[in-house]
């Protein structure tokens, strides 16, 4: 089998219904590329990935694959959306899951989370609603420097059904010195909080060690800077995060099993890129932590079908490839939307003390303030957007101009 030709494809599904009025904090997620593989054999293959706005790879990065047998590109270490196309196209070729093509199924299901970008604590109050009610028992959330994430932590207790966990991201921006309080804290108070990514730079290896063993909250790290198998040498996380390259996440995967060390799979992408992430945790036998993916974002896709949640677990997709059907007039139809058009906006910044400032986007707090972003308890942020009013013309003409600023300078 030969490949003949890969085309590149943007899309721009629309949204869940839920964000029809927070474009401007989910901006870029509507943003994904389509790889589509086609063989000699008449066998096509799809993959999915989730791309930053402007980022569609140049369709000369394939090119090299062309008239290539797409099973000498096993465990590759292309991006997560070409590896599964790839995957997909082999398993339809032999007629068996992609599963079978990594190594042996080791589970029939696997944990999934939720996920949104950073929110209010009202609107991750009704991100945990709505999570809950679609069966999810763990959410992911970054957290961020415009929001307490003691407030959200707060705000997520008061409706989560018993035994659901948060999975926060601390951005891998801050010291010890910041972290360990709020570790604490959380340890302490807020028993709703299952995982804690990277937690403090990346770098400060004593740090990493430090933090792990003052926390009885499992640590997570993505991304390790080393690789992943010297961090765990090192006893530097409970838990790292796979995914990106299909031959990457099963390389570590494989051998943070043989440790014993759990591992947490993330894929950025529709239903398809689900699909591959449950694929390659069939066969990960630590891969008893939990799949994050986007599927759970959009209102429409372009497979026929989707993957259930119950009760926290979803099934391991068991039809030849990735296990989907593509429609292919969905995709020309999902290629022809336009992406989200983001209002014009200001962000309002509300700081504890009583003092305001006037941002132009998301507001940089360490950057007003001058402290590290989780260690102001109490602030607070509100997006503005247009509305036709004088009073907002002139705050976004300053800002504009001048930045942030705060209210009292004439806002």
């Amino acid at each position: 089998m030969k490949i003949t030709n890969i085309e590149t494809i943007p899309i721009f599904p629309k949204l869940a219904a839920r964000y029809e009025s927070e474009k401007v904090r989910l901006h870029g997620i509507d943003h994904r590329i389509v790889y589509k593989v086609e063989t000699d054999k008449g066998v096509t293959g799809f993959g999915d990935l989730r791309i930053r706005p402007g980022k569609a790879p140049d369709p000369s990065t394939v090119e090299h694959l062309i008239g290539q047998n797409p099973f000498h590109y096993l465990n590759n270490t292309f991006n997560g959306g070409l590896g599964a196309a790839l995957y997909d196209v082999m398993g339809k070729y032999l007629e068996v899951p992609a599963y079978r093509l990594m190594g042996a199924k080791v589970r029939d299901v696997a944990s999934v989370a939720a996920w949104t970008r950073p929110a209010s604590p009202e609107a991750f109050s009704k991100e945990i609603i709505r999570a809950s009610n679609d069966g999810y028992r763990i959410f992911k959330m970054h957290s961020c420097t415009y929001h307490d994430v003691i407030e959200q932590t707060k705000a997520a207790e008061e409706v989560a059904p018993e035994g659901f966990k948060i999975h926060w991201d601390f951005n891998s921006n801050r010291s010890v010195a910041s972290m360990l309080p709020l570790v604490a804290e959380l340890e302490r108070n807020h028993p709703i909080v299952g995982y804690v990514e990277d937690p403090i730079i990346k770098s400060d290896i004593e740090g990493w060690r430090t933090i792990r063993d003052q926390s009885k909250i499992p640590i997570v790290m993505h991304v390790p800077q080393l690789g992943g198998l010297q961090e765990m040498i090192l006893g530097l996380a409970d838990v790292f995060m796979i995914g990106g390259s299909i031959g990457d996440a099963l390389m570590r995967g494989f051998a943070y099993s043989k440790a014993n060390v759990q591992t947490i799979m993330q894929h950025g992408a529709g239903i398809l890129g689900k699909a591959m992430a449950l694929h390659m945790c069939a066969v990960l036998p630590s891969a008893t932590g939990h799949a994050i993916t986007l599927d759970d974002q959009y209102g429409e896709d372009y497979v026929n079908g989707n993957i259930p949640v119950d009760d926290g677990f979803s099934p391991v997709p068991e039809g030849p490839g990735l296990g989907f059907e593509v429609d292919e007039e969905a995709l020309v139809r999902l290629a022809a939307n336009e992406p989200n058009v983001i209002p014009r906006y200001v962000f309002r910044l509300y700081l504890p003390g009583g003092g305001m400032y006037y941002t132009p986007s998301f507001p940089n707090v360490p950057a007003i303030t001058g402290r590290e972003e989780g260690t102001i308890r109490g602030l607070r942020s509100e997006q503005w957007e247009e509305d036709g009013s004088s009073e907002f013309e002139k705050a976004y003409e300053r800002v504009q101009k001048l930045g942030a600023y705060p209210s009292q300078d004439g806002g």
